[in-house]
């Protein structure tokens, strides 16, 4: 049955941690799934969350260690001692564990490796903060299952069983050869079907296996597994040998925070902060792009202000203002939106180029409907000439827009800048000034003034 919470169970959680009521504990929270655990324990403070965390079985401290909101694990990691870290480490698959060693200085990493009492669970961890951590080797484990071509089938189910004793999930076993280089994959299925004695190089596929390099970045790993709906798929080194694997829900996870950080940063925001965080950190996280919106927005009255004649001959063009700007920054937007899409889906330049000319011509094809919509509506309340000149103003705008909302992204990818930014306050303002000097300088020409 799915869990609830509830106003009251929280409060009655909270009592019965303050007060140690261990009783009421193994009754109502040891028997809960660990990601409803991890949910309440993000609700309790540092001191009543470790009292239920420590009454947890270990195999489930793990899994309810990794559940908990990023702030609230790093929170609840710095109030634990080095020994304390190093047995929660232990418990962990090796990405995860490297995952939490890495927001660590490295005195503190070398005080929590010291206090591990397995040797190889270290070394693999040490090993996977050489990898940057966008990249396939930071993001792997190296808990995996692995078969030699060599071995007979009896041999490799003893093998199998030994492994798997270190491994939470089995999706594939791999196939490598005495230097351990990846050959192929093996289907489970063929080794319960065959002889003891059948060479695993006689049952293996060694056709389209997918895998991808230590190097590749985490972006291209989530594309690969995307394209070919895999659940793991395995890392190899430039020699081709086999170093781990990567598995789906790392690669959602990293889905989830790329989502989340491209919203962020289209909404405004320059770092990544959720509604727990501190009135300072937000405000420091939305402080910059409200700076530039008002730095736009002083060009924007500039350049009304540079107009100030125009306007005071022609006053029914200040009513339209708002319009101009408004649709400047919602084409814009879109079409920015489009691209940077494309650019996230690691589109090749023909496909991106091929939606920039698409870009243009809705862009067109927009501009043309509302810019004929706009003069009905503006000669009824005015006069045609005014009119006119809403019409043409708003096609050109709408149509500049179009394209300028299609470059940015492009532009800024080209220079390793997150293109995320352009569907977001950047080229809305950008369209705002330069969306009124083509309004006013179309308005100037048509009024001969």
């Amino acid at each position: 049955m799915h869990f609830q919470l509830t106003k009251e169970f929280l409060e009655e959680l909270r009592i019965a941690a303050q007060a140690e009521d261990k009783a009421w504990i193994d009754e109502h929270i040891v028997v809960l799934h660990f990601a409803d655990i991890a949910e309440l324990l993000d609700e309790l403070t540092n001191e009543q969350a470790k009292f239920v965390y420590f009454h947890l079985d270990e195999d489930i401290q793990a899994d309810v260690l990794m559940e908990l909101e990023e702030d609230v694990r790093d929170r609840f990691l710095k109030s634990l001692s080095s020994e304390e870290i190093a047995v929660q480490l232990e418990n962990l698959d090796s990405d995860d564990a490297a995952d939490i060693l890495g927001d660590l200085s490295n005195k503190e990493i070398q005080e929590v490796i010291s206090f591990m009492t397995d040797e190889e669970a270290a070394e693999d961890i040490v090993d996977l903060l050489n990898y940057h951590e966008d990249s396939a080797g930071g993001m792997m484990q190296k808990e995996f299952i692995q078969a030699r071509l060599d071995w007979p089938v009896d041999r490799c189910l003893v093998e199998l069983r030994r492994q798997a004793e270190e491994v939470e999930k089995v999706y594939t076993i791999y196939v490598v050869d005495e230097l351990n280089k990846l050959v192929g994959v093996l289907s489970l299925k063929s080794l319960l079907f065959s002889t003891p004695k059948t060479l695993v190089s006689d049952l293996y596929k060694s056709k389209n296996v997918i895998s991808v390099k230590t190097t590749d970045s985490d972006e291209s790993v989530a594309r690969v597994m995307e394209k070919y709906n895999l659940v793991a798929i395995p890392v190899v080194d430039f020699q081709n040998k086999l170093v781990g694997r990567i598995t789906i829900d790392d690669v959602v996870d990293l889905i989830k925070e790329e989502a989340d950080k491209d919203f962020q940063l289209a909404s405004g925001l320059s770092e990544k902060v959720d509604s727990n965080a501190s009135v300072f950190r937000m405000s420091r996280a939305r402080l910059p792009w409200l700076l530039i919106g008002m730095i736009g927005g002083t060009f924007s009255a500039q350049v009304i202000s540079t107009f100030e004649l125009s306007i005071g001959k022609i006053p029914a063009l200040a009513f339209f203002i708002p319009l101009i700007t408004a649709m400047g920054g919602n084409v814009g937007v879109q079409s920015s939106a489009i691209v940077v899409q494309s650019l996230a889906k690691g589109n090749q330049f023909n496909t991106i180029t091929s939606k920039l000319l698409k870009e243009t011509l809705i862009g067109l094809l927009n501009g043309i409907i509302c810019s004929l919509c706009i003069l009905g509506i503006a000669s009824a309340f005015s006069d045609l000439r005014l009119g006119i000149t809403v019409s043409v103003a708003l096609f050109v705008v709408i149509v500049f827009a179009a394209v300028m909302g299609s470059m940015i992204p492009l532009i800024m990818n080209k220079y390793k800048i997150d293109p995320a930014l352009a569907t977001g306050p950047f080229v809305t303002t950008l369209n705002d000034v330069l969306g009124l000097f083509i309004y006013f300088s179309v308005g100037m020409l048509l009024f001969d003034l």
